[in-house]
């Protein structure tokens, strides 16, 4: 895929991306496959490349750890493996070992997910395995490394010698300790090494007394370091040991070297392998942390966006705990050319990257924070012109080098070109880059190039119903709260707020009036017009969002109607009606009750001859004088036992009901109502009904009567 110009990347911020996904990555091999990271047009290559990645990062939320491990740079390596003669020291030796055991362990780990990760099995489908190189390797080498003991016969007889010496030479190292302790000639530190043998440490006063070699003094001069003659033969013995187990080891590096470079070829393979899947590592990881998908690819240009974020404005605000806006976005045959207005700082800019981005990301084989359901077309250009694009090195205006940009894309673009101007036709008169803006729209459309156009001028918003695929969209602005919303909103064109932004700036309302007035009045008109109708689109959207939450909570209280049918189900849903109506059960049936009551009093009344009868029956059940009675003697009960404090209702306090004078204490409290907790049973009342005691002590009354 072509870009222009030069600097795109760059522009499209595609190159910050890199660099996050070059912190991914663990070996040298893996870098290097993002710094040489393309655009590709082939669609079997880019669905290969994103069904890998998709792949593994499946495996990076499971607990089914891929084996992937070796990140050693190993390069330098097998080209001295490759060289004849060649010797390769222990750690090189254990990194090959490192290296073959670890494809080892990818091979096995694909052979019990046998049919699963396709794409990922078809990376290392071609290795051939030798269980040889690891076992040479370790027929001289130990786990950490170091040359075995047993890795020849030489060497073991050698390192059997070197050890009965050392043995001995302690021995007669520590008799020689103990003899200079007693005559005290030793210094403060008593022993030293130096010069590869052991010395002993004498005061500078007694050198000539202790027969050895002089090794050397410490920096006051005080000290000198003398080897013991009764250890100088030994040590030499021991040196020369020394020498012959360092030659003998490296005898078996060379012929270890010999035996492994035959599967050179295979362990450059191996190394290859582990650099590809650690390259798909990071591209994974990065996808995890940008919430990335797999979209739906297309061989035909095209771009289809759901729910799409600049994953590095998504990254920047998830640090900063900030929504990201997403965004929903199509061009195709039919829709081809998006313009976009709307008022400047309210994310024109931004989601014309995020499509660039997105895009580019897709085509080098990157998922994309979007919803899976996204799909992308393939194309072979793709063209932008955003910023500041003035060059003093050719000597060119803004408007120039805009006017260079767009000759390119009047000369190159055709149907398989994406391209991304922001702000076309700024840089000069009004008028006049208004009408070149219409021109170059007009031809980019005759072209059938896809893209995004971000602008200010009207006659390009008017252009979306008189030029067939071109379309208009615009950046929601609460007017009410003077702020951006930067939310897109297709299929209409957008208002600048030029003057809601000014009063927003601080601008004083006299200049902002002024400015009214002489502004061109058929292009206030049309500009006011559209600002009335977005404002109107976001009050309509707001109403929407409030009317379909409210569809969703009746849809769900319908939903818990129907699921509760058993008896404890039924009691549970009786009391969430009885807390969103706000009517008790008891009052329902009190309601009831009466009503059935006074339906017989009306057919007392009609049949009997005693009225007063009658009468005095309806007198019980309108006024309760046995209820009236009951609540008298409870409240004489409780005043004697509970005195009313009265005040706000706090959790923890003794609360008594105004009507039944039933005494609880306060559990829970929930606006105007509270749970009431009444010897073990709680009850949900209503706060007014109820008054704060405190409980009497039982000589309080005592003391009163006798006063």
């Amino acid at each position: 895929m072509q870009l222009y110009p030069a600097h795109a990347r760059e522009a499209l911020e595609f190159d910050k991306v890199c660099l996050l996904l070059k912190h991914k990555c663990r070996t040298d091999s893996a870098r290097e496959q993002v710094e040489n990271l393309r655009f590709h047009t082939r669609m079997d290559y880019l669905e290969k490349a994103l069904k890998q990645t998709h792949e593994y990062r499946t495996l990076l939320g499971s607990t089914d750890y891929f084996p992937n491990d070796f990140t050693l740079n190993i390069e330098k390596e097998l080209k001295l493996l490759s060289v004849t003669g060649a010797t390769l020291g222990q750690d090189d030796l254990s990194a090959l070992r490192q290296l073959a055991i670890n494809m080892r362990n990818i091979l096995l780990w694909f052979k019990r997910h046998d049919n699963l990760f396709n794409e990922l099995r078809a990376i290392s489908s071609h290795i051939v395995y030798h269980k040889e190189i690891a076992e040479i390797i370790s027929s001289v080498l130990d786990d950490s490394g170091n040359i075995k003991d047993n890795a020849s016969k030489e060497l073991m007889h050698i390192r059997g010698e070197m050890a009965s010496k050392r043995q001995e030479l302690r021995k007669i190292f520590e008799n020689v300790l103990r003899k200079l302790t007693k005559q005290g000639y030793l210094a403060d530190i008593s022993e030293g090494f130096l010069n590869g043998r052991r010395t002993v440490a004498v005061g500078a006063e007694h050198k000539r007394i202790v027969k050895g070699i002089l090794h050397g003094e410490s920096d006051s001069q005080r000290t000198v370091f003398i080897e013991p003659e009764e250890t100088i033969e030994l040590n030499n013995e021991i040196f020369s040991l020394e020498r012959a187990e360092t030659r003998e080891i490296k005898r078996i590096l060379a012929e270890t070297t010999k035996q492994v470079a035959v599967y050179h070829p295979f362990l450059h393979s191996y190394y290859e392998v582990a650099g590809v899947y650690d390259f798909i590592r990071a591209k994974a990881l990065l996808a995890a942390d940008m919430n990335g998908q797999m979209p739906r690819l297309s061989p035909h240009p095209g771009v289809h966006l759901v729910k799409a974020l600049h994953p590095l404005l998504y990254l920047h605000n998830k640090e900063q705990n900030k929504p990201t806006y997403p965004l929903n976005i199509q061009l195709d045959r039919d829709k081809r050319i998006l313009i976009i207005s709307g008022p400047n700082a309210g994310g024109k800019t931004v989601s014309m990257k995020t499509v660039g981005l997105l895009q580019l990301m897709a085509q080098s084989g990157l998922l994309i924070p979007a919803d899976p359901s996204s799909e992308v077309g393939i194309f072979k250009q793709v063209m932008i012109h955003i910023g500041d694009t003035q060059s003093i090195e050719h000597e060119l205006s803004t408007y120039s080098a805009h006017l260079r940009d767009m000759k390119y894309f009047l000369d190159f673009a055709n149907g398989k070109t994406l391209f991304f101007i922001d702000e076309l036709g700024s840089g000069s008169d009004p008028n006049l880059g208004g009408a070149f803006a219409e021109a170059i729209v007009e031809e980019l459309a005759r072209k059938h190039a896809l893209g995004i156009i971000t602008t200010h001028y009207l006659n390009l918003k008017v252009m979306a119903g008189k030029v067939q695929g071109i379309f208009n969209g615009a950046m929601a602005f609460d007017e009410a709260k003077l702020e951006p919303l930067y939310q897109l909103v297709v299929g209409k064109p957008g208002s600048s707020y030029t003057f809601a932004i000014a009063q927003r700036s601080g601008l004083p309302p006299g200049i902002i009036d002024r400015a009214r007035q002489l502004t061109e009045r058929g292009h206030f008109k049309l500009d006011k017009m559209l600002h009335q109708t977005e404002q109107q689109s976001v009050r309509l959207t707001d109403k929407e969002k409030e009317l379909d939450k409210l569809l969703k909570e009746n849809t769900r209280l319908k939903k818990n109607y129907e699921e509760l049918t058993d008896k404890e189900k039924l009691k549970q849903h009786h009391d969430t009606l009885k807390l969103q109506n706000r009517i008790k059960k008891e009052e329902l049936d009190y309601l009831r009750d009466m009503e059935r009551k006074f339906k017989q009093i009306i057919h007392d009344w009609k049949k009997t001859e005693n009225k007063q009868e009658v009468i005095q029956s309806a007198e019980n059940i309108l006024f309760k004088r046995k209820q009236v009675a009951t609540n008298a003697a409870a409240a004489k009960k409780a005043d004697k036992n509970y005195e009313v404090v009265g005040g706000a209702i706090n959790l923890g306090d003794l609360v008594r009901n105004k009507v039944n004078h039933q005494v609880g204490t306060v559990t829970e409290i929930r606006d105007k109502r509270a749970i009431v907790k009444i010897g073990n049973l709680p009850f949900n009342v209503e706060l007014d009904e109820w008054i704060v005691v405190r409980k009497k002590s039982p000589n309080e009354d005592k003391g009163k009567k006798q006063k």
